[in-house]
């Protein structure tokens, strides 16, 4: 049975599709995720397939030392080796993925000197580094939209839970919220993450963890303001009349309209945590030097103006993906507006 929605959801989802800048934006957004998510398959140093010798192996998900395939190491395999890939060719074939580099893998065969430009090779060219141009496009793709996807994630469930508190008890308990939240707040996160960066080197989790800590406060407010209104209602008050407990008044009944304007922001929010990442990393007090990042592609850029296709690449995904992120949070804050009706 095909699944339908109904009701006011099936309203919110055409006042969507309605406009069509947030719906494209959505359409190309999803399928730029979704091809980032296939990055190993895409572009990787490895073969997707090997048969040699009658046998298939897949050096995608395995580690296959030389003398698997005639050689004499027990180390394990390059397969961009000449004299491993002629060994292999000459009893069997090899699949590789379109990219044949991963984002890390260095073009040692190139003779000329990095950065390389676009070639049948390199499609994007080549890094300082000698690595793929494309293939860190794609892997610091899926990280900065995982990393944003996290922090919003997280940040929400943290604000909703704090700003539902905080509306619904209200008296001193909001007042001493809202005090902390001023304090907390004024903390400044960006000389914070610099200075522990000169102690540490950031890691992912590390820097998701930090930002997390001041990232939840940006839905509080919006909550907060829902629970202060519903708290008056007349349902609410029958409920609790009823004997209904706490707990189920506050996320049964108030929450469901707490949740039209989270879900308005919460492109928004994602947005924001991917262009913090992207800053740090562009400043260098974000992921490690070798992490796929889209901040560190710009920083070559800019450190490589005689390279423009590395500046070219990173400024068009960091054009492109915030602008169809404000899309999108454009079209879902119309369609869950109540006054906003269909909108062309």
């Amino acid at each position: 049975m095909a699944f339908r929605l109904q009701g006011i959801n099936a309203r919110r989802w055409a006042a969507f599709r309605a406009n069509r800048r947030g719906f494209v934006s959505l359409v190309l957004f999803l399928a730029l995720f979704g091809t980032s998510l296939c990055a190993e398959i895409l572009a990787n140093d490895r073969p997707l397939l090997l048969v040699f010798r009658g046998e298939l192996h897949c050096p995608l998900l395995f580690d296959y030392p030389e003398t698997a395939f005639g050689g004499a190491f027990e180390t394990a395999a390059d397969y961009h080796d000449p004299a491993l890939r002629a060994l292999v060719e000459r009893e069997g074939w090899m699949l590789w993925p379109p990219v044949r580099y991963s984002y890390a893998t260095v073009a040692r065969a190139e003779t000329a000197p990095f950065p390389t430009p676009p070639s049948a090779e390199h499609w994007l060219g080549t890094d300082d580094s000698g690595r793929d141009v494309l293939a860190r496009l794609l892997y610091g793709f899926r990280l900065s939209v995982l990393f944003g996807l996290l922090l919003a994630g997280s940040g929400a469930l943290i604000g909703i839970c704090v700003g539902a508190v905080l509306g619904y008890r209200g008296g001193r308990i909001d007042l001493a919220g809202q005090r902390f939240m001023e304090i907390w707040g004024a903390m400044p996160v960006t000389y914070l993450l610099i200075i522990l960066a000169s102690f540490v080197e950031p890691t992912f989790w590390m820097l998701l963890g930090i930002m997390l800590l001041f990232g939840w406060m940006g839905l509080v407010d919006v909550v907060r303001a829902e629970f202060l209104k519903g708290r008056k209602q007349d349902y609410v008050r029958a409920a609790r009349a009823l004997g209904v407990r706490e707990r189920r008044v506050m996320f049964r009944h108030i929450l469901p309209n707490a949740l039209v304007a989270t879900i308005s922001s919460l492109p928004f929010i994602l947005n924001g945590g991917i262009i913090t990442l992207t800053s740090l990393d562009f400043l260098g007090f974000g992921l490690p030097p070798d992490s796929p990042a889209l901040g560190e592609l710009l920083a070559q850029g800019k450190t490589n103006i005689h390279a423009p296709w590395i500046g070219l690449t990173a400024f068009g995904a960091l054009a492109v993906l915030p602008c169809l992120l404000v899309f999108i949070g454009e079209a879902v804050r119309d369609a869950f507006d109540p006054n906003g009706g269909l909108r062309a």
